[in-house]
């Protein structure tokens, strides 16, 4: 049976179909790394929160920090890694973020994690 060009064509329409599925899934984990990377930051400031009055006082201030520069690692690997797929991957009938846009987002965050936690340590 002789293979018709229909066939192959199909073939690649599938296969940029996946590459474009893949891209989307991509977003939706960089998103979803971002969101972790809010919830480790939150957990810290929590922490602080509920036992900034133990003694001595630096510690709650340790432990919160471990935490929100936890959440800051986490931003700037998300971005990495984003940035990294986007560059191996082409889309085809899909508009990605671009990797400018995915850098924005998780320096934003880092600043606003880092600017919490000078203000954590500084203020009283």
């Amino acid at each position: 049976m002789a293979r018709d060009g229909g066939s192959n064509e199909l073939a690649s329409e599938r296969t940029d179909l996946a590459e474009d599925r893949t891209v989307l899934a991509n977003e939706r984990t960089f998103a979803g790394w971002m969101r972790t990377g809010l919830a480790a930051v939150g957990i810290g400031l929590g922490f602080n929160a509920l036992f900034g009055k133990m003694e001595p006082t630096w510690l709650p201030k340790a432990i919160a920090t471990c935490f929100i520069i936890s959440g800051m690692a986490i931003f700037y690997l998300a971005e990495r890694n984003a940035c990294s797929v986007l560059q191996r991957l082409d889309t085809h009938s899909v508009q990605p973020l671009r990797r400018m846009n995915l850098r924005l987002v998780a320096t934003l965050m880092g600043i606003g994690s880092a600017v919490l936690l000078g203000g954590m340590w500084f203020l009283l």
